[in-house]
């Protein structure tokens, strides 16, 4: 089996900390209007971040109350 390369997992660590540091600093440097969504709010969302339903639990036909 071979070892793993601790200097490559680190270099790479470093790389992406460098990296969200640039785009951090640009952000700052170019700020955007109040009014503007970020653009990771533009993501579809998965079902499970849906809010849940406003109706109250109650059994469907096929359960039992416990």
């Amino acid at each position: 089996m071979a070892k793993p390369n601790y200097s490559y997992e680190k270099r790479q660590r470093e790389l992406a900390k460098q990296k969200k540091k640039e785009e951090k600093a640009q952000r700052k440097a170019n700020p955007r209007p109040a009014g503007e969504a970020d653009p990771a709010d533009d993501a579809p969302h998965d079902a499970s971040d849906a809010p849940a339903s406003t109706e109250p639990d109650t059994p469907g036909p096929g359960d039992t109350p416990a």
